[in-house]
């Protein structure tokens, strides 16, 4: 087989970016937190809510391109730059949270799902480093 066809049997093979559990995951609370910001007065939302908002879609968008390279490692360092952009994520609700713009129990709401894609996508990042050959 030439090289050009064992990429493309490798891309057939591969599961669908649609399909990948944290994707999925991350991809639903960014929706959850868009809801949420969107109804904020112009000072809030200009502010912290243009923060969150953008962690959060890094998440996703992050485990997106990783997943798009053809290399391990080079998917392994995007899914390490989605779980700094989870914890700044976290950080942010935190603060949403202490200026009373969010409830404190929506703050725990999220920061269970954070702490569930955390450790999903730490559970990735392992299973990635085990077809990385340094």
């Amino acid at each position: 087989m030439e090289k050009d066809e064992l990429i493309e049997s490798f891309i057939k093979k591969q599961m669908k970016l649609e399909e990948l559990e944290i994707y999925q995951l991350s991809m639903q609370i960014s929706d959850e937190i868009w809801d949420i910001v969107i109804q904020w007065e112009y000072f809030e939302k200009n502010g912290i809510g243009k923060q969150l908002t953008n962690a959060v879609d890094s998440i996703g968008a992050n485990i997106s391109e990783g997943y798009g390279r053809l290399s391990p490692k080079d998917n392994r360092k995007f899914c390490l730059i989605a779980r700094g952009s989870l914890y700044e994520t976290a950080t942010w609700l935190e603060k949403a949270n202490r200026r009373n713009l969010i409830s404190h129990d929506i703050a725990e709401l999220f920061h269970k799902k954070l702490n569930d894609l955390k450790v999903k996508l730490w559970n990735y990042i392992q299973a990635l480093n085990t077809r990385i050959k340094d």
